[in-house]
């Protein structure tokens, strides 16, 4: 049996410097919230992007194509803006992962990411499953991609954050939207800070070590997705977290360890 989530962030934000402490109060959190494994989806145009997965290799044991970090199981990925407006998930080794980030550096900037056509003929060189996140949030036009596009997709968000906004819509609409293209569901939660841990993950009925056990898992319909009813709670709470930190690292101070002194994960 694993708890996975797949959709989560080791950073607080993406402008803002890594840290080494916040990355390792996260994980240790995930742990706390019940997690047994994480996808790691950061954001392809974060700052710091190469020294988050660097830290949690040289502080990890290597166990298939994922990262054992003091017991807490960890799929590298990222997530990707494309030009016609939305996010793009992959899940692959570390190597493949950090590989695609070069590949990206001239693409990073708003202006110039590849359309979703050009992004999935770049991740199709690569030993990858791509993932189309929140795709009904505002902002997001995967939908509208055109179907042929769309079947390139190997699994869509159910993301935390929408279902706890709107859970029957959000729901209702990926859903109907996954059986429309024979494509599977999984959620995620979306966090940057621990108390969003746990308002979304997936029972999976093995252990997975490897990204094509996963995808086979998923195929096979060998997990299911599970919904805190506290979800509404923990994501506003993590919405108020997340200003106040930024607020506090702005006016410069120590937000991590004024964070690491107070907040404890109690859902």
């Amino acid at each position: 049996m694993m708890i996975i989530d797949f959709h989560t962030h080791g950073k607080l934000a993406k402008k803002l410097p890594f840290s080494k402490e916040y990355t390792h109060w996260l994980f240790s959190e995930a742990k706390e919230a019940g997690l047994d494994a994480l996808c790691l989806t950061e954001h392809f145009n974060t700052s710091g992007f190469e020294e988050v997965y660097q830290y949690i290799y040289e502080n990890s044991v290597p166990d298939g194509d994922s990262l054992l970090f003091d017991g807490l199981r960890i799929f590298p990925g990222m997530e990707t803006d494309v030009e016609e407006g939305g996010h793009i998930l992959c899940i692959g080794s570390m190597e493949a992962i950090l590989s695609l980030n070069r590949e990206l550096e001239p693409y990073k900037e708003k202006g110039k990411f590849l359309k979703f056509e050009e992004l999935m003929n770049l991740f199709e060189r690569y030993p990858v499953i791509v993932g189309g996140a929140h795709p009904f949030r505002e902002g997001s036009h995967i939908p509208e991609f055109p179907r042929e596009q769309l079947e390139r997709f190997h699994f869509f968000d159910l993301n935390g954050k929408d279902v706890a906004e709107q859970e029957e819509k959000t729901k209702s609409l990926t859903f109907q939207f996954g059986k429309d293209l024979n494509r599977k569901i999984v959620g995620g939660s979306d966090t940057h800070q621990a108390v969003q841990y746990g308002c979304m993950s997936n029972l999976f009925k093995k252990e997975c070590r490897t990204v094509e056990e996963l995808y086979q898992e998923m195929i096979a319909d060998q997990y299911e997705i599970v919904i805190s009813p506290n979800g509404p709670h923990m994501v506003k709470s993590a919405g108020i977290l997340k200003k106040a930190l930024k607020e506090i690292h702005f006016l410069g101070g120590d937000y991590v360890s004024l964070l690491k002194g107070v907040v404890t994960h109690d859902f």
